[in-house]
């Protein structure tokens, strides 16, 4: 009988990791497991120094801001916008890696007696980044210094109008650069042709760095006050919810300002923090980088999904206690409202995909009836179900707003550009991009669209991957081999959770179904070679499995190895990606 594939409708290209020689030897020097070494190995660590450096991040251990091309300008512009009162405005962008920039630079500059305010465009009426509309009002404010975060490497026009009305521009951002850099006072972007080591830096990452090097410049010293001290510690919350919430890597100096920010999110005295925290009933616990991905993140982003964010800036910046336990509850209702039309959009587009009208390499759909500020979800909804680029399109009159994910090995910002006579303004980097166009140009675009994705696509990477740490027996995921990966985290992109392969497994239980609605498998499975040892397997989503493995005794399951923590006691658990049988 031939191999099938259960409950993922398109499969996985299986990629396992070559086994690494190295891996006895680094497990002896570092009194680890072989299965230890070869994960890191996997994620390019195999030296024992930036192990050991990886294994316990430092702040002594981020990079000095001063290696950020433009840095000098921008701070002491900084100093004498300071020194003379000029008013500064601070220019963001409405997802969460905007919001936590803002709120690290104000909060920066207020603390040193600045004259400042900051601007964050409407998702909906304005539109990603910097707009002429938005300079003009900033400048007939009065503002002479203006400062963008996480946006405006691209806005060269916009920009220049900036000058044009007497305002001298800094520009903080990560975000991909166009042919031609806006003509400003400083460009501060990792990512330029420069030395700094970490091109990935996340937005809010940026605006911490600035906000270091101003005060350090302001102290007169590397050393600063204790109140500056205390607030660069909580900068790093700030930073690491923006570096979570943006899918950066998770490796070098963004995972050090992880790890120390999730320290500090779970006891932060910040009340508009606590606020968030209380209302995503997250009290009380060590937060990881889970519950800001999906529990705290999606409440500040809906904010600027369904309305504007600039209410959930004002929580992390200025607001009162009170105001801020007003503001969270808002948020928590704008969230919940998000997710009621996120799902009816994301079934209306997988019934079109469905039903032909996204044929292709690449999908790109739109219609009349969709919320611009959700398609960006529901197209990485598309993504992961379908393994191909998804561009939603919200229309809305004579104009469209659209939002695209990408799959790896598919530059999203470069395929936007090859089909950009057909947009008015587009954005973005090689995951996700952003797009305007006018309703009437969606055919043509869709078109060109599709037709780079059969270009550039290569046909395996349309179906999703599963990537493989390494193949395991259960003996091997032993509660202290587990409990040391568990140490690898935080875990997302550039760092993903261990996954491992089991062959030949044999079930000891027959599958049941659990959890709401039945959408939860649970069964245990044994090996008795190389001796006898169990674990239970749970498969989220996967409940037709129950079902579907009636009869079968053994299989190959592909998962992820975690410690269960319940009724006092701990265990090892499966958490299931795949599962096939003879």
């Amino acid at each position: 009988m031939a191999r099938r594939r259960a409950w993922k409708r398109n499969g996985y290209r299986r990629q396992v990791a070559p086994a690494w020689d190295g891996a006895a030897e680094n497990a002896r020097r570092l009194k680890t497991s072989p299965l230890i070494a070869q994960v890191l190995h996997n994620r390019g660590l195999d030296e024992i120094e930036p192990i050991r450096r990886f294994l316990n991040p430092k702040l002594t251990d981020l990079h000095p801001p001063e290696l950020l091309d433009g840095i000098e300008a921008a701070v002491e512009r900084l100093v004498r916008a300071i020194r003379d009162e000029e008013k500064i405005c601070i220019y963001g962008d409405y997802d969460v890696d905007g919001m936590t920039a803002v709120a690290i630079l104000y909060r920066c500059l207020a603390m040193h007696g600045a004259n400042v305010d900051y601007y964050v465009p409407h998702r909906l009426t304005e539109g990603y980044g910097v707009n002429v509309e938005a300079v003009e009002k900033i400048a007939a404010d009065g503002v002479k210094l203006l400062v963008t975060v996480d946006c405006g490497v691209s806005a060269v026009d916009q920009l220049r109008r900036a000058g044009e009305l007497g305002m001298d521009v800094i520009v903080t951002d990560h975000h991909a650069a166009g042919p031609v850099l806006p003509e400003v006072l400083a460009v501060v972007h990792p990512g330029l042709e420069s030395n700094y080591p970490n091109a990935d830096l996340a937005g809010a990452g940026v605006a911490f760095k600035l906000a270091w090097h101003l005060a350090r410049t302001l102290a007169g010293s590397d050393r600063v006050d204790e109140p500056t001290r205390n607030f660069l510690l909580e900068a790093t919350t700030l930073a690491a919810l923006g570096t979570i919430a943006d899918v950066v890597p998770l490796l070098d100096e963004n995972r050090i300002l992880v790890v120390y920010g999730l320290k500090g999110l779970a006891v932060t005295e910040h009340p508009g923090l606590r606020a968030l925290i209380t209302s995503a009933r997250l009290d009380g616990g060590r937060l990881d980088a889970y519950d800001v991905g999906f529990r705290l993140a999606p409440r500040l982003n809906a904010c600027g999904r369904m309305g504007h964010a600039r209410l959930a800036v004002d929580l992390l910046t200025r607001a009162e206690p009170d105001r801020c336990r007003q503001i969270a509850e808002y948020l928590e209702k704008q969230n919940a409202k998000r997710q009621k039309v996120e799902r009816r959009i994301t079934d209306q587009a997988v019934d079109m995909v469905r039903a032909g009208k996204a044929a292709g390499k690449a999908i790109v759909l739109a219609s009349t009836d969709w919320h611009a500020g959700v398609v960006g979800i529901v197209a990485s909804r598309l993504v992961e179900q379908f393994g191909r680029p998804a561009v939603l399109i919200a229309l809305d009159g004579a104009t469209g707003r659209g939002s695209a994910r990408s799959v790896d090995g598919f530059g999203m910002r470069d395929a936007l550009a090859a089909c950009s006579e057909h947009l008015l303004s587009f954005g973005g980097h090689a995951m996700a991009g952003g797009l305007q166009l006018s309703a009437g140009a969606v055919e043509k675009f869709a078109a060109d669209f599709v037709r780079y994705a059969e270009q550039n696509i290569a046909e395996e990477i349309t179906l999703p991957a599963l990537k493989i740490d390494a193949e395991v027996t259960l003996a091997e995921l032993s509660f202290s081999v587990v409990e040391q990966l568990e140490r690898l985290a935080p875990f997302g992109r550039g760092n993903r959770r261990p996954l491992v392969a089991v062959r030949s497994a044999r079930i000891m239980t027959p599958p049941q179904r659990m959890g709401r609605n039945g959408g939860v498998v649970s069964f245990i499975v044994g090996q008795d070679q190389p001796e006898n040892a169990r674990m239970r397997c749970v498969g989220f989503g996967m409940g037709e499995l129950a079902d579907e493995l009636a009869g079968i005794n053994t299989v190959d399951i592909v998962g992820e190895p975690v410690l269960n923590h319940f009724n006092g006691r701990s265990s090892v658990e499966m958490h299931l990606r795949d599962v096939v049988w003879e």
